[in-house]
């Protein structure tokens, strides 16, 4: 297929930075709707074939994430403290190619359900945090979420599970096939009384859109999909934006900078090319969808006259209010071997403790799931009191096929000195300031990911595991979930966005991606922060049309 570009001196109608789950629909979207739209992406453009299932490179070595040799972060617990950088991964862990994370994540597709966007309301203040409602319903977004389904690919069953909120429509294709993690999750769990059920997963069961089922190899989380049935916006919405002949998707451009002029308009962004050289594109509107961790940078690195706190950032919350998704969990170890390196990582999910209960002590609720990890980063977690050399550690290894995981997926408070700001020594390898990170768990997602570790060891327990080593819960000390950094609210003093996405203070400048969340869901952002780009993306494109941009 002959791929649409555009020269740098045109004027485009949309930027779009990243091209990731949300990124990658939105430029679907807006270029469906008839303007011309320019994907920026830091990372290559990778055909599916190029892609490898080597555990050390991509799950240890960056393979296809963020290089802390190139692009480091520092870390702190406090403000109090110098933050350091951090060897091996980066604190804020996330892809750099065309598709962005959504090329390696592990397909996990969980609705948020109708108490997430209104917990402030239900619970009120919790000391410490910013627990708030969002702007939006469930209502408001159920649609959107359908439109995940149907468009992107969820493989699911409706009303399997009685605490699922509402849906308009069942999901586009039957669940995957079930493990033998799953089996024993839910021997365990209906034991106990308790409700699994098969897992929305944004991979094929059958082939859709012309993209074949699972292949069952195995290596979903970390890993792109070879065979293209992982629902990543690479296999889905950006060939679909390029069919129009109206999107030009530019890898290797890393933007650094948006251009404003004095107005206070975007008018476009500084980025560099593949061989490091300078660019600018010029656009009349930027739509940021970088993730949770890039998006706050980019608009900090873009202080300027008369926004000399960063870009859009008069509320000062641009890069505050950093969550993750704080779990715990349990290892299991059953009397025969469950092959769990195969197939899509998981098969069953529970969702009987997801709402937060005051009767518990504190805040937090959140779902389980079965699962298993790669051989190699299985290995590398080895329980207290196994030796690390020798018969008994050789035995431990050769056991991988024997072991699961009952994992616990929850909530995280936003707190305004959990942050992302800009380093004032470090640079990277572009001379563009570094990611400072500043975060500590608040008290209540420790107690809660705590409590997690005992429902899943009760879990496993029923499940007649001959052996489980309960999760160790310790600080978090960075994640994958990057999320509520420009938070979205109707208040420009204490929001960096609206419920249309749109800056409070720069017109034609708009953030969609995890930075947008309010609350933190319970553990798997992936499907809302797409549906909120579907949502975005419609009023994106009435206000172009309409002349309000």
């Amino acid at each position: 297929m002959d791929r649409k570009t555009f020269k740098t001196g045109e004027t485009v109608d949309f930027i779009v930075v990243g091209s990731g789950s949300s990124g990658g629909i939105m430029a679907r979207e807006l270029a469906r709707a008839g303007n011309s739209v320019v994907v920026m992406e830091q990372g290559p453009r990778m055909e599916a074939h190029e892609f490898e299932h080597d555990e050390l490179k991509y799950r240890q070595l960056s393979g296809i994430t963020n290089n802390p040799a190139t692009n480091p972060q520092t870390f702190r617990r406090d403000a109090d403290q110098k933050a350091e950088r951090t060897a091996g991964r980066n604190p804020l862990t996330y892809a750099r190619v065309v598709g962005g994370s959504s090329t390696h994540f592990n397909a996990n597709f969980w609705r948020l359900h109708e108490i997430d966007f209104i917990e402030g309301s239900r619970f009120g203040s919790i000391e410490g945090a910013s627990l708030v409602d969002w702007p939006i319903t469930y209502a408001e977004l159920e649609p959107y979420y359908t439109k995940v389904e149907w468009e992107v690919g969820v493989s699911g069953l409706a009303g399997a599970s009685p605490f699922d909120p509402w849906r308009s429509k069942p999901y586009p294709m039957p669940p995957l096939p079930v493990k033998s993690s799953g089996v024993l999750f839910e021997r365990g769990a209906r034991k106990l009384g308790l409700h699994p059920f098969p897992a929305p997963m944004a991979i094929n069961s059958v082939t859709y859109r012309d993209r074949p089922a699972c292949a069952q190899c195995g290596l979903c989380g970390g890993f792109a999909c070879e065979v293209m049935a992982k629902s990543s916006s690479v296999w889905t919405v950006i060939p679909e934006a390029e069919a129009t002949g109206r999107c030009e998707v530019r890898p290797e451009t890393y933007v650094f900078r948006i251009g404003m002029n004095k107005a206070g308009r975007a008018t476009g962004v500084y980025y560099y090319d593949g061989d490091r050289k300078e660019q600018f594109q010029n656009a009349r509107a930027v739509v940021v969808c970088a993730n949770g961790a890039e998006t706050p940078k980019l608009l900090l690195n873009s202080a300027t006259n008369g926004f000399e706190q960063g870009l859009a950032n008069s509320s000062g919350a641009v890069g505050r209010y950093l969550m993750f998704n704080k779990g715990g969990g349990a290892q299991a170890r059953f009397e025969h071997p469950l092959n769990e390196y195969k197939g899509a990582n998981v098969t069953r999910i529970m969702h009987d403790f997801y709402d937060s209960d005051p009767k518990r002590g504190f805040y937090g609720g959140g779902g389980f799931d079965a699962r298993s990890g790669g051989p190699l980063t299985w290995g590398q977690s080895v329980p207290n009191g196994t030796p690390t050399w020798g018969p008994e550690f050789k035995e431990y290894l050769e056991s991988y096929t024997y072991w699961m995981n009952c994992s616990g997926h929850g909530t995280s408070l936003a707190q305004a000195t959990n942050r992302v700001d800009i380093d004032p020594e470090l640079k990277d390898d572009w001379g563009v300031p570094a990611i400072r990170v500043t975060y500590k768990d608040h008290p209540d997602d420790v107690k809660h990911a705590k409590w997690q570790v005992e429902r899943a060891v009760e879990i496993m327990d029923a499940a007649g595991a001959k052996q489980i080593v309960p999760g160790e819960i310790g600080e978090a000390s960075g994640g994958v979930h990057l999320l509520g950094t420009c938070r979205m609210g109707n208040d420009p003093d204490t929001s960096v966005i609206d419920k249309y996405h749109r800056a409070h203070d720069v017109k034609n400048l708009f953030l969609c991606d995890g930075s947008s969340m309010v609350t933190s869901g319970r553990g798997q952002p992936t499907q809302t922060i797409e549906a909120l780009a579907f949502r975005a993306a419609d009023h994106i494109a009435k206000f172009a049309r309409a002349g309000e941009i």
